[in-house]
Parts: structure tokens; sequence; C-alpha cells
């Protein structure tokens, strides 16, 4: 597909009456991450619970449920506070030592929040450059 949102591609998970903003106008994708925003219209609408998306955007109509952004970002977050979470409870053990209850009293709310959030502003910005990017599943055609 040639050319974005605003190019006159047209966004096929749009409205057929919706008007398309300029690029000016679209939200970054990692402010869309961040603060949840949708990536057409920019209203805080973007999710409906902690990590799962709206299925539409109640401002703008934005078939958000179209969008595909996959288990990529849970694996990698899920991985990447793993190794953090492990490195700094080996540093508190050898520097402080403290008991065991200690550290599942630290370490596990640590580690959910960090992957909740994270996952949360990965999943909006890999959608809202879905979005901007006019990116779907490839297809072969003969």
């Amino acid at each position: 597909m040639t050319g974005g949102p605003s190019a006159g591609g047209g966004d096929p998970a749009a409205p057929a009456n919706a008007a398309v903003s300029a690029p000016a106008a679209l939200p970054a994708p990692l402010e869309c991450g961040l603060k949840g925003l949708c990536p057409r219209c920019g209203a805080a609408t973007l999710f409906a619970g902690a990590v799962r998306f709206s299925p539409t955007c109640g401002a703008c109509g934005l078939r958000i449920g179209d969008f595909n952004v996959g288990d990529g970002p849970a694996a990698f977050l899920t991985l990447i506070w793993g190794a953090i979470v492990t490195a700094l409870a080996i540093w508190l053990e050898l520097s402080v030592g403290p008991p065991w209850w200690v550290h599942a009293l630290v370490w596990v709310p640590v580690t959910a929040a960090g992957v909740v959030y994270s996952l949360r502003v990965a999943k909006g910005w890999l959608l809202a450059a879905e979005f901007r990017n006019a990116a779907r599943e490839g297809k072969i055609t003969p």
C-alpha cells in the first residue's frame, strides 16, 4: 500500500465518513503509548483496561481492535524486567542481606508494575506506529 493515512490511502479500519487528520495533527507513537492516546484523533481512549485495547475509539470511531501488535512486546519486556529485577535483587542481597520475605515484598510488585506499565507503553507505541505507517498483514497476490 502506498502512502500513509494522510496520503489519501485511507485507513481500512476507519469509518467511511471519518475525516483523516493531517500528519501534524497525529500524536507521536510514543505519546500514544505513554498517555493512551488514539493514534488518529489524540483522545485518551486507546485502552479499556490495564493492557487491553478498547475495541473502538469513542471520539473518532477508529476500530482499534482491528490492529494486531502481537505478543512480542510481552515476551521482550518480561525478559528485560526479569534481568533488571534479578540484578537488583542480587545487589540487595549482597549489600544488605535481608530476609527472603523482604525480597518477595519488594520484587514481586516492582516486577508486576514494571511489566504492566512498560507493556502498556510498548503496545500503544506499536499500534500507533502501525496506524501511522498503514501497516497491514502481508499478502502475496498471484
